[in-house]
């Protein structure tokens, strides 16, 4: 927790500073939503194929999906989603697409669960 996925159209790859988003959406999610650090957890989809409306050109989609455990007021969440839109704006760079940006808080069902296995070994021992 949290659980973030970021979908965003391949047509902005070039534009999207993913690493500093990431960094930074992080810190807010700390600052914000009380996460601690090392659970933040964000994942970067990239979509070959975008079309808004009728058109297939000249638009780049992004949406920000972040799952938190339950518990967060709603007045929280809303301040995350506005500080992520904000986030956006600034790790996206003005390279002559239309940006539709979105922005989902939600609470993760109550049967998630998390694991976390140490590093492993490129070299097994005994081989």
């Amino acid at each position: 927790m949290p659980q973030i996925t970021v979908d965003y159209s391949a047509t902005m790859a070039a534009a999207f500073d993913r690493a500093g988003f990431a960094e930074a959406l992080h810190s807010a999610t700390v600052e914000i939503a009380a996460a601690k650090p090392e659970a933040c957890k964000t994942q970067f989809r990239r979509t070959e194929d975008t079309l808004v409306g009728f058109e297939d050109e000249g638009h780049a989609v992004v949406h920000v999906m972040i799952g938190l455990l339950a518990g967060r007021t709603e007045e929280t969440k809303a301040r995350l989603t506005e500080a992520v839109l904000e986030l956006l704006s600034k790790y996206i760079e003005d390279d002559g697409f239309a940006l539709h940006a979105s922005v989902e808080v939600r609470e993760l069902d109550a049967s998630y669960r998390s694991a976390r296995t140490p590093a492993r070994s490129a070299v097994r021992p005994g081989r």
